[in-house]
């Protein structure tokens, strides 16, 4: 009669177990199914097509501030999440590396509350977003450097060795950040914490010379 108990007892936490995993199992896969559905957020630019940055867009260009290219790529982001209030763009040169021994930023965007930029909007934001510090002002120009006012704005592609890939990342953000005009890199990133809601990725690659034809 004990052993009887015994292996009823056994049989019963056998059927919960498999009860509550195959519970827990089809939670997940729900919840996978779910997010699964959900579209991810992408970042395009009409002034990128088939992963060539246009030339209008650097230093082969016609618009220059202080020296640098200064025509800002047109961009467009798609399927940001449900509450999203703002979103931060950060632009940098990793193959800049070898040449600078540092990722060269060529712009920073914060509190963006539109999903879309038309080319050149960083020279006419209209309080639709702040921008911060580019490498243009870094001291290790010497006297060739701009002031943090002057670098705060977009600076084009201007690869000196040979074709840089270029990397545009996209947050998009669950509040916004409150950051001024002149803010720093490391000032973004502390600020985003715990707020992004997703991140998309668009690279581009620009020659540092074209044939003339």
């Amino acid at each position: 009669m004990k052993n009887y108990i015994r292996l009823l007892q056994c049989g019963l936490a056998l059927f919960a177990g498999c009860f509550l995993s195959g519970a827990a199992f089809a939670q997940t896969s729900q919840s996978a199914r779910t997010n699964a559905a959900a579209p991810s957020m992408i970042v395009a630019s009409s002034g990128i097509q088939n992963g060539a940055i246009d030339l209008q867009y650097g230093k082969h260009g016609r618009q220059f501030f202080k020296g640098m290219p200064s025509r800002s790529l047109p961009l467009e982001i798609r399927n940001a999440p449900a509450g999203t209030k703002s979103f931060a763009i950060f632009l940098d040169d990793p193959d800049s590396i070898p040449v600078a021994r540092f990722a060269w930023i060529h712009w920073v965007v914060a509190d963006l509350t539109e999903p879309a930029l038309e080319a050149e909007a960083s020279a006419n934001p209209r309080g639709r977003f702040v921008q911060g510090v580019n490498s243009c002002a870094s001291p290790l120009l010497g006297e060739g450097k701009m002031t943090d006012a002057e670098a705060s704005r977009y600076a084009g592609m201007a690869p000196p060795d040979k074709a840089h890939t270029y990397q545009i990342h996209v947050y998009a953000l669950d509040t916004k950040l409150g950051l001024k005009d002149g803010f720093f890199a490391n000032d973004l990133f502390k600020a985003m914490k715990g707020h992004v809601l997703a991140e998309a990725l668009l690279e581009g690659s620009y020659p540092a010379s074209v044939s003339v034809k």
